[in-house]
């Protein structure tokens, strides 16, 4: 029955919920905390914020018995694919990934940046932005997610003079995909 109960919660709920979840205020925010944030370094970062997992997933996780959360990871990677974040120049692109429905996330950085960090800190940011997020804090929970993500590629990926001096950024787009 809870199953079932979890099932319905994710098909209730769409793009819309992940929006009035935020706010238009906080995404603009979020945008230029990104925004600001790629001026110090040459990596990517990336937000999206899914209300509820697509039929296919749910299957995988109910029908398949996947637990949730590699249906989760899964998830994010398919993500991390479909909006190109490991499509950059020093492979260094981080997708922040946050599940609104089972209040998980996900961080999954491209090959250079997972090469720099330990699994400990990945897991200790996702433990931080998760009890943000379960506490109704999730912009600030996503705000200091973005600055870790920040501090680690700004420490091994610095902006070149050009870059940090203000020139536009050719990458992906700094506003959150809202899901």
């Amino acid at each position: 029955m809870q199953a079932l109960l979890r099932v319905l919660h994710h098909l209730w709920l769409d793009a819309d919920d992940a929006r009035r979840a935020l706010g238009d205020d906080a995404i603009d925010r979020l945008e230029a905390r990104v925004a600001a944030s790629e001026r110090a370094h040459t990596g990517e970062v990336c937000l999206c914020v899914e209300a509820s997992l697509p039929p296919s997933y749910l299957w995988r996780w109910i029908g398949r018995r996947q637990p949730i959360a590699d249906v989760v990871r899964d998830r994010a990677l398919t993500l991390f694919g479909k909006q190109r974040v490991w499509d950059t120049e020093h492979n260094n692109g981080v997708l922040i990934y946050l599940l609104l429905a089972e209040h998980r996330i996900e961080i999954v950085a491209d090959r250079a940046l997972a090469r720099c960090a330990a699994e400990s800190e990945w897991q200790d940011l996702v433990a931080r932005l998760a009890g943000d997020c379960r506490s109704g804090r999730i912009e600030q929970g996503l705000a200091a997610a973005v600055d870790a993500v920040d501090a680690l590629l700004a420490e091994h990926f610095p902006a070149s003079a050009a870059r940090a001096g203000g020139a536009d950024d050719p990458g992906l787009p700094d506003r959150p995909t809202i899901r």
